[in-house]
């Protein structure tokens, strides 16, 4: 019986290990851009809460201003209101980065371990799955009442 080279790197009732890694190599590669995204939407929600709190900063001083300044503090307000919103956002997606991200890992791990058994240090550490089918149920903002911290 001859064997061509994906059987014989094929494990019984497996994919040829070739494939496996490559599907790692690809789900690693998610598993990276999630965490980069995760950064840049960091970063952008540091520049926001940086932007929020110098402008309620700013507002609160306007608050002894003569009477027509108190109708440019309610447009600012709403617009403060806007960047909770934004805020809030920001927290869900970051939350639905961390989920799909152990997920990834999670599966990564499970294809290694499948696809190439456990080394000789002992059985192979597997990502734990997230409990639940997704962290965030929501998929819209509305923006509701503003308190500024």
């Amino acid at each position: 019986m001859v064997m061509n080279d994906a059987q014989a790197t094929t494990p019984p009732g497996g994919m040829p290990l070739a494939v496996a890694a490559d599907l790692q190599d690809h789900l690693m590669t998610a598993a990276h851009d999630l965490e980069r995204l995760q950064t840049l939407l960091t970063d952008a929600c540091d520049a926001l809460m940086a932007s929020f709190y110098g402008a309620s900063e700013h507002l609160k001083g306007l608050g002894q201003a003569p009477a027509g300044a108190h109708e440019a503090m309610e447009v600012a307000l709403r617009h403060l209101g806007g960047a909770v919103t934004a805020l809030q956002f920001q927290d869900m997606a970051s939350q639905l980065i961390t989920h799909t991200n152990k997920r990834l890992r999670n599966c990564c791990d499970r294809l290694a371990r499948d696809a190439m058994g456990d080394d000789e240090d002992g059985e192979a550490v597997v990502e734990e799955e997230p409990l639940r089918p997704n962290p965030v149920t929501q998929d819209e903002m509305d923006a509701g009442s503003v308190e500024l911290f």
